[in-house]
């Protein structure tokens, strides 16, 4: 209680500082404001984080609850992408941090699943990155973050420009070319900790009408932890020509290539004896990314502007490893004086895509409205190769010892959609944001679950239509605050392996439907003068649909058995506590930020008739799955001259692992609750003879012992330890 006090304190206090500042502005005639005329085109930043403007690329976000995080203004270990200090202002971001490499990013919000951030829209420069968005929605590819400028997070009212995911939209904005140069260079080199090697170098700039930006990056370690040691290199290019005065074209290409060794999973007794160990030495993952994209831009007028969006994406998950439960040895053979054989799995992605959108500028009724719609076609295609017996070798290899992948499978995805929304101003300060979005799904299955004949499946093809719906709105309270509020229908389509049997004996409900629901927002955000920036907001998200496994007849049957209903409190405040006083210090300047959340998720419906009557196995009130009830995260900074130092403490709530709340750990560390934890990090940087940096920074300064998630299967089954303490130290220039 009281926290949720504290945050009601702070209402009232920030209220009390808008509305006097809103009355200064009125009684001091030289200062006037008349909000009729206030157009907010882009929100002003007090500590690195910003909210989206009414328009960009043609998307609105209007009357959306957004954030903007700038990676330059961050003082945090981005040579290992650390999601818990870049995302530390984006209240509830829940983080699965077991993977210290950095490559994969395992994000959500409001008690959704964190598993490779798959209930996000996850985009790069506005464009598909994902396995494949609407089967197997897992971001394996996450770009270095010293590479961007900005990343972009919508909650769940994207779904109407954006289609699939309850989580919203979570879109990384590259860097671009210098447009005042005609070369210019950026260079940052980092060491750190258990053998840590991370280099990004840069080259960019703008010549006459060509625009043009790439990147080398390489990052390689031991890991923390044993057997996790990594190598990753991703290169980028982008070039952009400016044909004439009103068309536009960017072409961009990311290729990224890494392997990384899979410690695997601990016992809860092997975690609190010693969580660094590890008992899989032979266990590997590969994953190969190509993605593509051709832009065309095109000013029809001052009013309508059209822009198309063309993408692909060439990609392949691969596995090899000893995927037995962690209470089994991996052990060599008395007879053959070998270890057994290695499991391979091997995915491969081929998706293509091409979204145009299109924003018209109107007068109706002596306001400017905008309109911003447009249609998208998508064609997937994933082959998915499991089982295969591999070698009984101990690096990483794909080589298959038989010729078959145990089970075979191909999936295929047909998609079109079209989509509008449109911005009505109302009198002087109010937004009204309709919004429709209309998807056509085609999704089949053909392939085999095993080499048996009754192993072979008939081709599957399902076809659905959705319609999905919305209502955002945003009243201006000042000049630099506003009250929004959204509802927004949003749905989450079957997956691959929700589809898939997982036996010949198991049976898959034909009507089986995607998952629904819709997002609920409303908060109060803003800016005071150049001292305060704070998001203050509530949420309910209804998740209906969710699928399950019963039994009928003694049969496994898959079917739509849940619901789901997430709501809370997230907060978001930062003061910069010398400019609320003065706008000149020579003693430097301080500034402070707290971003809580306070989560209820639980389950409100799960139609399983084999658990109803059983108070052991029913559901009904449990906590949702790897949703802690808060996440607080509070942090410090100071700037002087070019120094500037940062302190965050993260603290997280317990979470469950299955639906039924099990307390106490199995066996094999697969099941059981996970504790809550506490981590603080400390970084620091200086910026000197104009063009050069030094960054330095422990993450886990008192080397917490914690867990962020339990796994069954990839990437090893068991309790998977967070890092501990950790740092590095890195040079960089730009010139």
């Amino acid at each position: 209680m009281t926290s949720i006090n504290q945050v009601i304190v702070a209402i009232i206090l920030i209220w009390f500082s808008s509305f006097s500042d809103m009355h200064a502005q009125r009684t001091d005639t030289t200062k006037a404001v008349d909000l009729s005329e206030v157009v907010i085109e882009e929100y002003q930043s007090v500590g690195g984080v910003e909210r989206m403007p009414d328009v960009k690329d043609n998307v609105i976000y209007a009357g959306k609850k957004t954030e903007v995080i700038q990676l330059d203004k961050l003082n945090a270990d981005l040579s290992t992408n650390n999601t818990r200090q870049v995302f530390s202002k984006v209240p509830g971001m829940s983080i699965w941090e077991n993977d210290g490499s950095g490559i994969q990013v395992g994000i959500a919000t409001r008690g959704l699943s964190p598993n490779r951030s798959w209930e996000f829209n996850v985009r790069q420069n506005g464009y598909d990155i994902s396995a494949e968005v609407f089967g197997y929605p897992e971001a394996y590819y996450s770009p270095p973050m010293e590479a961007l400028s900005k990343i972009e997070v919508v909650r769940g009212a994207a779904s109407l420009q954006y289609g699939p995911q309850f989580g919203g939209l979570l879109n990384y904005q590259l860097k671009k070319g210098n447009p005042e140069k005609p070369i210019s260079f950026e260079t940052q080199q980092t060491l750190g900790s258990y053998g840590l090697v991370n280099t990004f170098n840069a080259i960019g700039g703008t010549y006459k009408k060509v625009s043009y930006y790439g990147f080398i990056h390489h990052r390689s370690a031991d890991g923390w932890r044993s057997n996790s040691r990594y190598n990753t290199l991703t290169g980028y290019l982008s070039a952009s020509v400016q044909l004439t005065e009103k068309i536009n074209i960017r072409a961009e290409y990311t290729k990224m290539e890494y392997v990384s060794q899979q410690a695997g999973g601990l016992t809860d007794t092997q975690f609190q004896e010693n969580h660094q160990q590890s008992f899989r030495a032979r266990n590997w993952f590969s994953a190969p990314w190509n993605v593509a994209a051709l832009t065309f831009r095109y000013d029809i007028s001052p009013s309508v502007n059209l822009q198309v969006k063309s993408f692909a994406t060439i990609a392949e998950r691969n596995s090899v490893g000893f995927t037995k439960a962690i209470n089994i040895q991996d052990t060599i053979n008395a007879a053959t004086l070998q270890y057994n054989a290695r499991q391979v799995d091997s995915d491969a992605y081929a998706n293509y895509g091409v979204e145009a959108r299109v924003a018209v500028k109107y007068k109706l009724l002596g306001k400017e409205n905008t309109l911003a719609g447009g249609i998208r076609a998508f064609l997937g295609n994933t082959k998915r190769n499991q089982q295969g017996v591999g070698t009984t070798g101990v690096d990483f290899d794909l080589t298959l010892t038989n010729t078959l992948y145990g089970r075979s499978l191909t999936f295929g995805t047909v998609n079109y959609a079209a989509f509008v929304e449109n911005i009505f101003y109302i009198g002087k300060r109010l937004k009204l944001v309709p919004g429709f979005r209309f998807e056509y799904l085609e999704n089949t299955l053909e392939g085999y679950i095993n080499t048996s004949a009754t192993g072979m499946l008939n081709t599957d093809k399902r076809v659905r239509q959705i319609l999905l719906y919305g209502l955002g709105s945003e009243f201006i309270l000042t000049e630099k605050t506003q009250l929004y509020a959204n509802y927004a229908r949003a749905y989450r389509p079957v997956t691959f392996s929700e589809l898939t049997p997982s036996a010949t004996t198991e049976l898959i409900d034909p009507n089986l439907k995607d998952a629904n629901g819709f997002n609920v927002d409303f908060g109060y955000r803003g800016t005071v003068k150049d001292f305060l920036n704070f998001d203050l907001g509530v949420f309910y998200v209804h998740y209906d649909n969710r699928i399950g496994t019963l039994t009928q007849n003694g049969v496994p049957f898959r079917t739509n058995i849940g619901t789901s209903v997430s709501k809370g409190i997230e907060s978001y405040i930062e003061v910069n506590l010398v400019k609320a006083f003065t706008d000149q210090s020579k003693v430097g300047s301080l500034s402070i930020f707290a971003s809580n959340a306070f989560i209820d998720a639980k389950y409100v419906a799960w139609n399983n008739p084999a658990i109803a009557n059983d108070p052991l196995l029913s559901i009904a009130n449990k906590q949702v799955e790897n949703a802690p009830k808060f996440i607080h995260r509070f942090g410090t900074t100071y700037y002087l001259n070019g120094f500037s130092a940062t302190v965050q403490w993260s603290r997280v709530g317990d979470v469950f692992t299955d639906a039924i709340n099990t307390d106490t750990p199995n066996a094999t560390g697969t099941i059981g609750k996970i504790s809550g934890y506490q981590v603080i990090d400390a970084s620091c940087a200086f910026n000197f003879l104009q063009h050069y940096n030094f960054k330095a920074g422990v993450n886990n300064l008192l080397d917490e012992q914690y867990a962020t998630r339990r796994s069954g299967g990839y990437p090893g089954p068991g309790l998977l330890p967070g890092n501990g303490r950790t740092f590095f130290i890195s040079l960089g220039g730009k010139f």
